[in-house]
């Protein structure tokens, strides 16, 4: 188990698809899975968008607004490597200060109770805004029409 977290608002919200990026799998064995922590979090100061003709999303700072995510610890420096790589060069890393979730609320944030705030490192778009839409990345689309392609568990990647 690592001592690196990190503060994670799209497709690494799905443990499977954080687990294919650290582990290189979306079933770790146990004690790789074991290692990683990942518990509902809030960043404040910035918005997520849907990056144009994608199926992420990216965050940038914006006053007044929040993105809901989750907070993963136990990484190790190779996974923060790995990241790095997934994420590429439309991002950097950097570090940020969340508030981990005691309570979840709805989609709008109604009901989220904030509990302590922790030190992290995310990953924020660094390019032109231009290449972001206007509206927020949608979290259920993504799950009910992309995730079995980014897990490998679309029939499509199966052979059939």
């Amino acid at each position: 188990m690592g001592d690196r977290s990190a503060f994670v608002y799209g497709t690494l919200m799905f443990p499977k698809v954080l687990y294919r990026v650290c582990f290189g799998t979306t079933t770790p064995q146990n004690w790789q899975a074991q290692g990683l922590v990942i518990k509902p979090a809030i960043l404040h100061g910035y918005t997520r968008r849907k990056v144009r003709g994608s199926d992420y999303p990216a965050i940038i700072a914006c006053q007044g607004s929040s993105v809901r995510g989750a907070y993963v610890t136990g990484l190790t420096d190779g996974d923060i490597w790995r990241l790095d790589v997934f994420e590429g060069s439309m991002y950097e890393r950097r570090e940020v200060k969340v508030k981990v979730l005691a309570q979840v609320g709805d989609d709008g944030g109604l009901g989220n109770v904030e509990a302590e705030e922790v030190e992290c490192e995310t990953y924020e778009w660094i390019k032109l805004e231009k290449y972001l839409e206007a509206e927020e990345w949608d979290f259920a689309e993504f799950k009910r029409e992309k995730l079995s392609r980014w897990t490998g568990e679309d029939d499509e990647y199966q052979g059939s």
